[in-house]
C-alpha cells in the first residue's frame, strides 16, 4: 500500500500563489507517475496536473503558465506551484500515484483545501 499526504493549502486572495506538497510512504518502489486532482463544489475530480518518474510532465489547459508540477524522488514528495491564482481555482486538491504500468490512479490522498478570494 502506498500512503499520500498533502499540505500547503489555505486561503490566498487573487492574483496570490500557493504551492502544495505531497509526501508519499510505503510500497513506493514501483511508483511512476504522480499527479494532482481538483474538485469543486458540485463538480467531477479532474486532473490538473501529473509528473513521471523520468520528469515529463502534462497539464489541464486551464493551469499552464500559472502552475508547475515537480517532484523529488529522494524525498518521495511532489509539488504543486501554483501562482496567478483565479478564484475558479478553489477546490480540493488531490494528490495520486500509479504503479508503473497502471493506467488508472489507484493512490489518493486525502485532499487539502485550496480557496482563492476575489
Amino acid at each position: 500500500q502506498v500512503q499520500l499526504v498533502e499540505s500547503g493549502g489555505g486561503w490566498v486572495q487573487a492574483g496570490g500563489s500557493l504551492r502544495l506538497s505531497c509526501v508519499a510512504s510505503g510500497s513506493i518502489a514501483r511508483i511512476n507517475n504522480m499527479g494532482w486532482y481538483r474538485q469543486a463544489p458540485g463538480k467531477q475530480r479532474d486532473m490538473v496536473a501529473s509528473i513521471s518518474k523520468a520528469g515529463y510532465t502534462v497539464y489541464a489547459d486551464s493551469v499552464k503558465g500559472r502552475f508547475t508540477i515537480s517532484r523529488d524522488n529522494a524525498l518521495n514528495t511532489v509539488y504543486l506551484q501554483m501562482n496567478s491564482l483565479k478564484p475558479e481555482d478553489t477546490a480540493v486538491y488531490y494528490c495520486a500515484a500509479r504503479n508503473l504500468g497502471v493506467p488508472e490512479y489507484d493512490y489518493w490522498g486525502q485532499g487539502t483545501k485550496v480557496t482563492v478570494s476575489s
